[in-house]
């Protein structure tokens, strides 16, 4: 693979150059600030989504890959696992709220509607979040273009900001390059390091997708630095962003003005006519008997018509106040001099994406049987018939959990406890701790019960955190709740460290049993004979449910605590006295009885994350959101039988709570 690196390092310096000799000339003319503003809009749909295009990257199906492990690492640096409200973007949004710049810019996808922002900031992201979408199709694309953006490193219109505005906010955050921590190496060598594995693993082919990627994300950076540059450089003039607001509000301001004329012809004419060419009527308007050239805190248009008894009272926002301010006190006295006006040319490109056919569209098969639906649902990417699957699925577990729950001693209490979940975690310890030294003089399982039971456990515990999966998603990895549910899904799989991994602990133990299974992500994984049909019942509800962290977010939320206190003071207590028993490795119960430990493991962290979702719902919504939390957490261990199930039987106890 071509090494790509300094060219577009050169190229970023140089850029960098290039826009802070923009903001000196701003800055000598006192115009910096107009500089400043539009250079942070035009960054933002980059910005607010730094890291965004690996959000799906890592999967149940690849999860024990070590390239899998680096990216998820890139990743988890760039949403700032462990702190809510901690990603790049976040720290962008900081910046564009110190600016009062911030209207449309959270969620960030509500970005598009900022008219501010022109067409060709949004080009780059609008793709990379498209292929972050397909990863099956585009994971050494994404690669490349991750590479890319962390070789250039800060975007360089944002330079000559930081320069003026040193201490607005964490500026090392924004650059990609750069760790989110002192003590860790630079993202960039992680990013080449990552380049350098996908390689070597998908070989000539994969070369070429890391390189195509690089060289796509590479041009498409360079048009549209090239653009905010003619951009900037026009907006030093305040008639350009005059002529901008002119164009922009034109069509709803011609209604009003019918009969008030300029130089003798209607407004309503002139404003009709400025939504495609607004210099005419801001040269009639500069000779008005509304203006006074030179002195905008004299002319009526920004005095007493917008004053609170004026016509125009509430009509401009304070921004847009400020640019026609700025307008009036550049106009030269001389009329003369304003006859023959127009604003530097700057005309930013329009980009319409072409929409899908219908007739293209394939839904798909729904899956045939459940072992079939497992290997379909490992994958990030799935048709139309499958998501209907998963999701009919994932209804019908619901269904059958909210039989009977208030009659079950395993279900979540009645109401919410005022003072939160953690007293009630306490007592469940508590309980865990009682069962099992009640259970020391109980018989521990022979060794084949011990094997059997491990094997039939394989296709849950070598997915694990599966139903998590959803909060890889960018804005929900760093959001108040979200950010509990992410870092347990990044302590499952080690936190990059792949002697950590728990699937990979898992193979370990089963190997040590003389079980060495096929790869979860291929169907001879799924297709294995060892397996009974309903070990795949939980697996494929935890890889259905994990699609749907919007719409079953308090269900998760739920079936998130079942899964994590199931086995903790208890069961992984027992399960190590049968593996030590028989001479296998406790590891893989002793890393989950540490993690998932009620005081600051997994299981506070759900129980948290629980309490802040219920604390956020409005009090006629929490009673039923607390219903569906139970129902999750009921879920883990679904009740079965004529009334309450269709289909198979499911093995019992569930969760991780055995090996």
């Amino acid at each position: 693979m071509a090494d790509l690196g300094p060219s577009v390092a050169a190229w970023a310096a140089t850029q960098r150059s290039r826009f802070e000799a923009l903001f000196a000339a701003a800055e000598r003319e006192g115009r910096v600030d107009v500089l400043v503003r539009r250079a942070v809009l035009a960054c933002a749909p980059l910005a607010s989504l730094s890291g965004a295009w690996l959000q799906w990257m890592s999967e149940p199906g690849n999860a024990e890959e070590a390239v899998t492990m680096r990216v998820l690492s890139l990743f988890a640096g760039d949403v700032g696992a462990g702190h809510p409200r901690a990603s790049r973007g976040s720290v962008y949004l900081s910046l564009m709220q110190h600016l009062r710049v911030a209207v449309h810019a959270h969620p960030a996808s509500q970005l598009a509607q900022d008219r501010r922002i022109a067409d060709q900031s949004f080009y780059l992201p609008a793709v990379a979040l498209t292929m972050s979408r397909r990863p099956d199709a585009y994971r050494g694309e994404i690669i490349g273009l991750d590479l890319c953006l962390r070789e250039v490193g800060m975007l360089p219109p944002l330079d000559g900001v930081q320069t003026r505005l040193p201490h607005a906010i964490g500026w090392d955050a924004l650059d990609p390059s750069r760790a989110r921590t002192p003590d860790e190496p630079p993202t960039v060598e992680d990013a080449r390091a990552v380049a350098a594995a996908f390689v070597e693993s998908a070989g000539t082919a994969g070369a070429t997708a890391v390189e195509r990627g690089f060289a796509w994300a590479f041009g498409a950076l360079r048009r549209w630095c090239d653009e905010v540059a003619r951009e900037l450089d026009a907006a030093r003039d305040p008639g350009f962003e005059m002529a901008e607001l002119v164009r922009s509000r034109a069509r709803e301001a011609s209604v009003y003005h019918d009969r008030f004329s300029v130089q003798g012809r209607p407004l309503q004419e002139w404003l009709s006519e400025a939504r495609t060419d607004p210099i005419p009527f801001l040269t009639a308007l500069a000779n008005s008997r509304l203006i006074r050239p030179g002195r905008s805190e004299a002319s009526r248009l920004t005095g007493a018509l917008v004053s609170d008894k004026g016509r125009m009272f509430r009509i401009f926002p304070d921004n847009e106040l400020d640019t026609i301010k700025r307008w009036i006190d550049a106009l030269p006295a001389d009329p003369a001099q304003r006859a023959g006006w127009r604003p530097p040319a700057h005309q930013p490109r329009r980009i319409t994406l072409r929409p899908a056919s219908e007739s293209a569209r394939d839904d798909g098969d729904a899956p045939a049987d459940i072992r079939q639906a497992y290997i379909r649902l490992l994958r990030r990417t799935i048709t139309p018939a499958t998501r209907r699957y998963a999701l009919r699925y994932v209804e019908e577990r619901l269904a059958r959990s909210r039989q009977g729950m208030e009659s079950s001693a395993r279900s979540l209490p009645d109401e919410h406890p005022v003072d939160g979940l953690r007293s009630w975690l306490l007592d469940q310890h508590d309980l865990h701790n009682m069962e099992f030294h009640n259970g020391l003089g109980d018989p521990l399982p022979d060794r084949a019960e011990l094997i059997d039971s491990s094997v039939q456990l394989a296709p849950l515990t070598l997915i694990d955190g599966a139903w998590l999966t959803g909060y890889t998603d960018y804005q929900l990895a760093s959001s108040e709740r979200g950010h509990f549910l992410f870092d347990t899904y990044w302590d499952e799989l080690g936190n990059g460290d792949l002697s950590l991994n728990h699937p990979l602990i898992y193979r370990a133990v089963l190997r040590e049993m003389g079980i060495d299974l096929p790869p979860t992500g291929s169907p001879e994984f799924a297709t294995w004979p060892g397996f009974r049909d309903q070990s795949f019942d939980t697996p494929v509800y935890w890889l259905a449910i994990g699609r749907f962290p919007r719409t079953f977010e308090p269900e998760i939320l739920g079936l998130n605590l079942a899964m994590e206190l199931s086995g903790v003071g208890g069961n992984y207590r027992r399960g190590r006295q049968t593996l030590k028993k028989h001479g296998f490795s406790t590891a893989f119960v002793d890393i989950h009885n540490t993690i998932d430990n009620v005081a600051t493991g997994h299981s506070a962290w759900a129980a948290d994350a629980i309490d802040g979702y219920l604390a956020q719902q409005a009090p006629t919504a929490g009673t039923d959101a607390w219903d569906r939390i139970r129902a999750g957490y009921r879920s883990l261990n679904a009740p079965s039988g004529l009334l309450a199930r269709k289909g198979p039987a499911e093995p019992k106890p569930e969760g991780r709570s055995q090996v």
